[in-house]
Parts: C-alpha cells; sequence; structure tokens
C-alpha cells in the first residue's frame, strides 16, 4: 500500500527527498566530531528541505503524467541542476567566505560525479568533504539505475549499440510475467531494489579493506564512494598521500573494474556474459588500452632514466609501472586518481605529466550504463568494427559482409548511432572550447577544461590547470558554463536531443 502511494508521487520529488534526508548522515558525522556549527547546518536544512517536499509531494501525488517515461527524463535533469542547489545549501552556510556559484559549481561537479573541486582540501570541513563523496556517491546511484529504468527503454545512453541478444534480455526485463509492457515507475522501483544492495554492498567492502589497509574511516569511506561513483573526490589525504599504501591502490583498482563493464555487477545484460567476463568487448578493450598505454608510459621513462643513468634503480623501474598502470585505468574510467607511483616514476625518469594522453583516456571513458564517463568502450568497439570491415571493403570490393561473429553483436543501425554520438560529442566538445575561449581561457586551458567536463573527469582540470583550488579563479562565465558542460556530460547529448525533440512532447 505504502509503495503504491509513493510511486505515485514524482520521482524528482521522491530524489529530492531522499537527498534531504541523506543531510543526517553528515550531521552525525560533524555531531561526532564535535563540529556543531556543522551539523546544525546540515539537520535545519535537511529538516527544512524535508518539510518543504512533503508538502509538495502531497500535491503532486494526484497529478498522473500521461508520459511517465518522458517525466523520468525530466526528472533525471533535475537530479542533476536542481538537486545540486539542495547540496550546496549547508555548504554555503558553512562555508561563508564564498558565493553560491562557487558552492553550486562545487555540488554539480559532485551529483555528476564529474569530481574535482574549485576549494583547497585545507579550506573545506571534515563533513564537508564527506558530504561532497557522498552526494557523488548518490549521483552515481542514480545512474546505475536510470541507465536500465530511464535510458534503456528510450534506447539511450549506450544501449544504441547494445548487441541484440543483450538489448533482447533488457527488453525482457520491462515486461511483467503476464507478457505486458512494465509500469515505469515500477520499472525504477525494480531496479532501484536489484541494484542499490549492490552498490551499498560494494562501497561497504572497499570501505572494509581501505580501513583495514591503515587509512583513517572517513577517509577511507571517502575514496570508497568516490571510487564506486568514479567522482576521485578525495579530502586533503589523496591517494598518492594515502597511508594505505600499495594495497589501498591494488583495492581501488579492483573495484575500479565496475566502471568498466556493467556485466561486473549486474544480469539485466547478457547473463551469459557474466560466466565468461573475460570475452566481454569492454573488458577486453580496456585491457588492451591499460597495457598498451602502460607499456608506452614506462617506456618514456625508462629511456628519459637510460639517459640519466638511473635504469639500475629496480624499485623505481617496478614503481613507475605500477604508477603508470594505475593511474592509466583511474583516468580511463574517468575517476581521476593519481598512485603515490606516478609521482614516483617522474621523478625516477625526471620527466612530467603527459597531460595530452590523459585527455585522450578520458575521452575513451569506460563501459555502458556504468558510472563512468566519456564516449565509452562499447562505442569505440562498434566504430572499430565499422572500420574494420570499410578497410576490408576496399581491398575486397565485391565481398558480401555474413551476419556472423562480432558482426550480428552490432544491432541495426548501431553504427549509425555510435556515429552520430561521436560527432555529437566532438561538435559539443568544439562548441564549450570555443565557449570558454571567449570567457577569457587560453586555447589549452579552455580545450583541457571542455574535456574534463564533457567526460565528467574533474581531477583532470585540476592537473592541467595546476592543482587544487585553481578552478576558483575562473571567471563566473566559466563556471557556469562548466557545470551546464557537466550535465551533459553525464546525460550524454543524445538524452538532451531527446528532450529537445517537440515530438518526445507530445501525448
Amino acid at each position: 500500500m505504502m509503495g503504491g502511494v509513493l510511486r505515485r508521487v514524482p520521482l524528482f520529488v521522491q530524489l529530492a527527498a531522499f537527498h534531504a534526508a541523506s543531510m543526517m548522515v553528515p550531521a552525525l558525522h560533524a555531531l561526532s566530531i564535535d563540529a556543531h556549527r556543522v551539523a546544525q547546518a546540515f539537520f535545519y536544512n535537511g529538516v527544512l528541505l524535508l518539510a518543504v517536499l512533503a508538502a509538495l509531494a502531497v500535491a503532486t501525488a494526484r497529478d498522473r503524467s500521461r508520459n511517465i517515461t518522458r517525466s523520468h527524463l525530466v526528472a533525471l535533469l533535475g537530479a542533476f541542476t536542481i538537486l545540486p542547489v539542495m547540496a550546496a545549501m549547508p555548504v554555503s552556510d558553512i562555508v561563508s567566505d564564498t558565493r553560491f556559484l562557487n558552492v553550486y559549481t562545487e555540488m554539480v561537479a559532485a551529483m555528476t560525479t564529474t569530481g574535482g573541486s574549485l576549494f583547497p582540501a585545507d579550506r573545506l570541513p571534515e563533513t564537508v568533504h564527506l558530504w561532497r563523496a557522498f552526494v557523488a556517491w548518490q549521483g552515481g546511484l542514480v545512474v546505475w539505475v536510470a541507465a536500465v529504468a530511464v535510458l534503456a527503454p528510450l534506447n539511450l545512453g549506450g544501449y544504441e549499440v547494445a548487441e541484440g541478444n543483450v538489448r533482447r534480455h533488457a527488453d525482457l526485463e520491462q515486461t511483467r510475467t503476464d507478457g505486458q509492457a512494465m509500469n515505469p515507475d515500477l520499472r525504477v522501483f525494480r531496479a532501484m531494489v536489484t541494484l542499490g544492495p549492490i552498490y551499498l554492498g560494494l562501497t561497504g567492502i572497499l570501505w572494509a579493506i581501505l580501513t583495514i589497509a591503515g587509512e583513517g574511516a572517513t577517509t577511507s569511506l571517502i575514496h570508497a564512494m568516490s571510487t564506486m561513483s568514479t567522482s576521485g573526490i578525495s579530502d586533503g589525504t589523496t591517494i598518492a598521500r594515502s597511508t594505505a599504501g600499495i594495497g589501498g591502490e591494488v583495492a581501488i583498482a579492483a573495484f575500479l573494474m565496475f566502471a568498466l563493464s556493467r556485466q561486473t555487477f549486474s544480469t539485466d545484460m547478457n547473463r551469459d556474459g557474466m560466466r565468461h567476463l573475460a570475452q566481454d568487448r569492454e573488458l577486453r578493450i580496456a585491457g588492451m588500452l591499460v597495457v598498451a598505454v602502460t607499456v608506452a608510459l614506462f617506456a618514456r621513462h625508462w629511456i628519459a632514466a637510460f639517459e640519466v643513468g638511473t635504469t639500475d634503480d629496480v624499485g623505481g623501474a617496478l614503481g613507475a609501472l605500477w604508477g603508470s598502470a594505475f593511474t592509466v585505468l583511474s583516468f580511463l574510467t574517468t575517476t581521476g586518481f593519481e598512485s603515490a607511483h606516478w609521482q614516483a616514476a617522474q621523478s625516477w625518469s625526471g620527466l612530467g605529466t603527459p597531460s595530452v594522453l590523459l585527455l585522450g583516456l578520458a575521452m575513451f571513458g569506460g563501459g555502458v550504463a556504468t558510472t563512468a564517463g566519456g564516449v565509452k568502450l562499447l562505442r569505440i568497439y562498434t566504430l572499430y568494427a565499422h572500420g574494420q570491415r570499410e578497410m576490408s571493403v576496399l581491398v575486397y570490393p565485391s565481398s558480401v559482409a555474413g551476419m556472423q561473429g562480432r558482426g550480428r553483436r552490432i544491432p541495426s543501425g548501431g553504427i549509425e548511432a555510435a556515429w552520430v554520438f561521436f560527432m555529437l560529442f566532438a561538435t559539443t566538445m568544439a562548441g564549450v572550447t570555443l565557449a570558454f575561449t571567449l570567457t577569457g581561457l587560453d586555447f589549452e586551458d579552455a580545450l583541457a577544461l571542455a574535456v574534463a567536463c564533457l567526460t565528467t573527469t574533474g581531477p583532470l582540470a585540476e592537473i592541467v590547470l595546476g592543482g587544487k583550488g585553481t578552478l576558483t579563479t575562473l571567471p563566473d562565465a566559466s563556471k557556469v558554463i562548466a557545470a551546464a558542460t557537466m550535465v551533459i556530460g553525464r546525460l550524454e547529448v543524445l538524452a538532451l536531443f531527446a528532450l529537445l525533440n517537440p515530438n518526445f512532447w507530445r501525448d
């Protein structure tokens, strides 16, 4: 009975109520460390928002949208644009010596799982760092649920290039046992009930591992939530300075696998793929990229070390190898963590950070229907398969393509959809770069910031632009553009085009 009543409440109101209630978590944390002013800010704002949302729920429960799937997509847009306003309210009370625009941009970066920060780490209290990671963690859960319950029925979010048996199984999940189409509200509820415990459980396991490895309780929780959401958010104790050491980095690298393929944590796609993850295309592409880039980076460092006569440092060589592998995996999943050995590798060889390479990895992105951003590995595979076929036609112009092997895995129209997305992605990146240059940024910084925001890899902007706290010096217009670009990167341009399509709004 209660579940039926709740499902009549608009999805956005439900998300907002959950978000407001979650403010009690940082309130309790602040109270436990005797930060009473911080605790009051979260508690009072949470109670006020819950009261307003309760009244809003009563007022909107009777109004049923004629197109529930459309209303869910609008709710998803609202989650990444309006919920950050709510998240920024207590932070604005706590960090009183800054403008609300800065705090709002900070919360948009968190909710869209972009990460990064406009503030130096020592300027924010420990509880605020926890709240940033918690907001990003909630954003990651929204992405997981929305992928199955909202984007899949609309053939968006990467499902447009999913292989045939994956698509058929996804369609099967959207029907009831009597063969009728599942109610969109019930679809969201089922996805939440199925994926929510998995997401929470994985976060708890990583939290326990990092704590056992030597990190503080709060820091390990922040890093666990940031890993699962691929936000890369950290407090003053970054991964490179973590007391968990290489054991913590290995654990984080293992859990970053959940951002490479949905088949690592869900059976809503290909059940056979769960038993044969080695055959998963996204994991195989990710593995090839990580190995190839790691070897290239290690060779680059080794050649530089040879020139300065430090190649006999075996420890430095192994550190350079691991640091490159971890950092490559981190940026491929658009998380943005740097290994402690990443800096050691640069000291070993005397070479700086290859920023262009990190930009390229972020653009590749992670798996479809995961918290990772970027173009996505499945689309990359689709474009590769199409390019391979076109080269074959150049050699054998009269050949006839058969629907066997890998070709059968790409659905009809999947290649066109992949090309359309890639062109829209490139066009959007060019437009955002131009917009940043019009606000006064030079081309290199504008391009780096555009890639960081569009691929939801906030730490990338910090690396390129000069470290933590440098983003707060950006012009106000740049911050507004950055916030909008983060939302575009999180929702993807195809979903926004669906919202702008007049036919989508016709009942």
